[in-house]
């Protein structure tokens, strides 16, 4: 588990979205945690997890969870699935989504560029 405050650059994010994020919450002072829990979804016969879900960040001020969804509609779809399973084991648990077109109008909007693409 890691949070923010000034280790951006040694955090290993599994994609520069996570990352842009990530700056967007330092910069307006949003405490976050990155992948801190791993719901174990499905059990194998001997209790040995089969499917899990790590959400991308958790926002410990605000009591919630945010996933990025960034890629492919396939992987999309399979978050989905994800989050629906663990809405039914845990409905006490607050996950949200965003989905690229959310992520791309949060970079527009905050002045950000786009993934892989030189500053404007």
């Amino acid at each position: 588990m890691a949070t923010g405050e000034g280790i951006l650059l040694t955090m290993p994010f599994a994609h520069e979205s996570e990352l842009h994020f990530a700056e967007l919450l330092d910069f307006y002072g949003v405490r976050w945690e990155y992948e801190p829990v791993e719901f174990v979804l499905e059990w194998n016969e001997d209790n040995t997890p089969a499917a899990a879900f790590r959400p991308d960040f958790y926002l410990p001020d605000h009591g919630c969870f945010i996933e990025l969804t960034t890629l492919s509609q396939k992987l999309v779809t399979r978050k989905n699935a994800k989050v629906r399973r663990l809405r039914e084991l845990h409905p006490e648990v607050e996950v949200k989504l965003l989905y690229q077109r959310d992520y791309l109008a949060l970079l527009g909007k905050y002045g950000f560029s786009r993934p892989s693409s030189p500053a404007a």
